[in-house]
């Protein structure tokens, strides 16, 4: 480990480095200040290009390389002019200032940043990070993961399975079904996340365009800023405060969050069922179980999935009630905040990363499964019992829950019950035909 990694105060610095490593093009301070100059100069190439910049510029790819050769030197040069006026979107407007006077473009550098607020720059270079990372990292990885659980469903679609409810046998099921149950809820949640839009407001120090009003009276300037707005791939906003209102960027958390607390609850039932042995668990040549229990395999990365899933949704939590607050027309708590969107989103990763990689190392312990569904008998009253009820045999539930209830029963006590009733041949010999492991309705097709 390098000597850097060993003083990082959080995990995502260090020992989840590939989280932070995917997610640094997105939300870091660099990519925050590199996504902010891009929105400056596309504003700025906006206005040559719309002519209200009557100057005739004859090198516009110039202007538009100031935000391509963005570096690290160029991330230095605008924390230098941040330390001066202690403004970052001010610092980035300099930044602009003096790269133009390089490019002997002294005649566009009043226009820059012109008619704007700092947080016509700082919501839209956010909407386009949550944007960018949403498809270009969040909805693969994800994609990855669904694709994998519908794999294992298609594997283990015949594979019976004692089912539990409040912990005790019941109605079996297959391991196939219950995998493809989270697929599915998955998949609905990730569909809804990708239909919100992602929005942002480009309107001025209060959202009434008040100075681009004034500077260009025939200027349909709410169609202007539209316009601008919906060419970076962004819904507008038309109605806000100073600061975009966050509504969208609220439904985004509480989406992830969701879809978080699904994945928790797969890491509860794998951590289960490999507790009860119905899973088993690689096992790797050098890896250690227990610094004093040599026999043990431990379900760590769905526990390792849960704590981090965990820690995002508390973050998620903080920031969807947040967000939406301000007062009056704008406060700062909300610029704090959003800085944190990152890491929310890089435990959310680490969680979707440990529960993939967990479930990788288990493998359906088939011979344990059939031994629990050959010692179930009773799993069956359901199913007599049913039988029963079409016949109108009277008291057809409680007859079943006197044979059964809290009692072992055996494949011989049950047939020779079915055996007794007064029923057609074909729905005898259907009964006396089922077994736990093939008593699972739709499951299969399911």
């Amino acid at each position: 480990m390098e000597e850097f990694e060993a003083y990082e105060l959080s995990p995502l610095d260090g020992r989840y480095k590939d989280i932070k490593e995917l997610l640094s093009p997105y939300f870091s301070e660099y990519a925050y200040n590199k996504y902010r100059l891009y929105v400056e100069i596309k504003w700025l190439i906006y206005l040559i290009e719309e002519k209200i910049i009557e100057d005739k510029i004859d090198n516009i790819d110039d202007v538009y390389d100031i935000y391509l050769k963005f570096d690290i030197d160029s991330y230095n040069g605008i924390k230098e002019e941040e330390k001066i006026t202690n403004h970052d979107v001010k610092a980035i407007e300099y930044f602009i200032d003096k790269k133009l006077k390089k490019l002997k473009l002294e005649n566009l550098i009043s226009f820059v940043h012109i008619g704007l607020t700092s947080e016509d720059i700082n919501n839209t270079a956010y909407a386009l990070m949550i944007k960018d990372f949403l498809y270009k990292i969040y909805f693969v990885k994800i994609d990855e993961f669904l694709d994998y659980i519908k794999e294992l469903s298609k594997k283990y679609k015949d594979v019976s399975v004692l089912a539990h409810t409040h912990g005790q046998p019941a109605t079996p099921t297959t391991i196939g079904k219950e995998f493809k149950v989270y697929w599915y809820r998955l998949n609905k949640e990730i569909e809804r996340l990708k239909k919100l839009p992602i929005r942002a407001k480009f309107n001025g120090a209060t959202g009434n365009y008040n100075a681009l009003t004034i500077a260009y009276p025939k200027l349909d300037v709410e169609k202007f800023c539209s316009n601008f707005i919906g060419n970076l791939g962004l819904e507008f906003n038309p109605l806000t405060t100073q600061i975009e209102n966050h509504d969208y960027i609220v439904n985004i958390l509480d989406n992830i969050r969701h879809i978080n607390n699904i994945i928790i609850d797969l890491n509860l039932d794998m951590w289960l069922y490999i507790s009860k042995g119905y899973f088993k668990l690689e096992v790797v040549g050098n890896e250690v179980g227990s610094s004093t229990m040599p026999h043990k395999v431990n379900p760590i990365n769905f526990e390792n999935s849960e704590a981090n899933l965990g820690i995002a949704n508390g973050l998620l939590v903080t920031l969807s009630d947040k967000l939406p607050r301000s007062r009056l027309q704008r406060d700062l708590s909300d610029s704090s905040s959003l800085r944190n969107l990152g890491i929310s989103f890089g435990y959310s990763l680490q969680g979707v990363k440990e529960t993939l990689k967990g479930l990788k190392k288990v493998n359906v312990n088939r011979e344990k499964i059939k031994m629990e569904l050959d010692n179930e008998w009773e799993v069956l009253s359901e199913a007599i019992q049913t039988v029963l009820r079409k016949y109108e045999i009277p008291d057809a539930y409680n007859k079943l829950k006197e044979l059964t209830r809290g009692k072992k029963i055996t494949k011989k006590n049950l047939q020779d019950f079915i055996k007794s009733l007064e029923i057609d041949r074909i729905d005898k010999d259907n009964l006396l035909n089922l077994t736990p492991d093939t008593y699972i309705g739709l499951a299969n097709k399911l």
